[in-house]
């Protein structure tokens, strides 16, 4: 990958990172699919208006906008109001590395290599570590949704690799444009109690910037610069940067919300950011060893 690409990669997990701390301020007022159903909502408009439907099959952006938009982001937010804390989230969520590696495998023929196989089995054991303190940071329900919505991600990073070299921007947007109405329906339905003047009038601060940076920074700038390198580079190479958002998630949400670092975390986030290290370097200082 070229200098420039790395560094848009980063920046977008750290970028990334920080959500799960916004995600959190949202679901103490909100419940998940509402916050969900207005974060897609604002993300499209007034966007929509001022960008053109992407140049492929409208039934291609309903499935992009329903896989990656709307399952992976209640199953995410319903992980984390079920019992998970933003540091532990943004960690889980990374299974969706392998679920994309895996994908692309079976459907697009893609071979990883050697080294990003070996990284991706180091990063994997961090994984493992979070499985294995299941308790006060995170309940068994909490880990099995979010671990859904990364492979809810895996299948939306296929679907973003098959749809080839579009306009990414025109495809977040109206991505988001398909996602929102039956997450509003759904929301409406299973969550009235959210729907009454009252819990609508004691809304905060706090609920407005979340909405605001889920909507323009994470799912506009974030997917839209993510799905461009997915479109320009095997998603092998892409997918492992993701493994850096739990760094970045761990880091805010122990300075913003106060969660203590436990050194299982740390050794958990050292094999993940180690594998991604692998994935990244092992080939080539591999080959550099091997000149005379």
């Amino acid at each position: 990958m070229h200098l420039q690409h790395i560094a848009l990669a980063v920046f977008v997990a750290v970028i990334w990172g920080f959500n799960f701390v916004m995600i959190k301020a949202g679901l103490d007022e909100l419940p998940p699919v509402l916050l969900c159903a207005l974060r897609f909502f604002f993300a499209a408009f007034p966007a929509i208006f001022f960008v053109q439907l992407p140049a492929i099959a409208f039934r291609r952006v309903l499935i992009f906008g329903f896989t990656m938009f709307a399952l992976q982001f209640t199953l995410l937010f319903f992980g984390m109001a079920a019992g998970a804390t933003a540091g532990l989230a943004s960690l889980l969520l990374q299974v969706q590395v392998f679920f994309t590696m895996l994908l692309v495998v079976v459907f697009l023929d893609e071979k990883p290599s050697g080294w990003q196989i070996a990284g991706a089995i180091v990063a994997f054991s961090g994984i493992g570590l979070v499985a294995a303190n299941l308790g006060g940071d995170i309940s068994a329900l909490g880990m099995v949704l979010i671990v859904a919505a990364a492979a809810s991600w895996g299948a939306g990073n296929l679907i973003s690799k098959r749809l080839g070299k579009i306009d990414m921007l025109a495809l977040v947007i109206w991505g988001s444009f398909v996602a929102w109405p039956p997450l509003l329906l759904v929301s409406f339905i299973f969550e009235q109690d959210a729907w009454n003047l009252a819990s609508l009038s004691g809304l905060t601060w706090r609920s407005f910037a979340s909405i605001g940076y889920n909507a323009y920074p994470v799912t506009l700038l974030g997917f839209a610069a993510w799905n461009w390198l997915l479109s320009h580079y095997p998603a092998a190479t892409v997918a492992p940067f993701s493994l850096l958002v739990p760094v970045f998630g761990f880091a805010s949400s122990a300075l913003v919300l106060g969660e203590p670092i436990h050194s299982w975390k740390v050794m958990a986030a050292a094999l993940i950011m180690t594998g991604l290290c692998i994935n990244l370097m092992g080939a080539r200082i591999a080959t550099r060893k091997q000149q005379p």
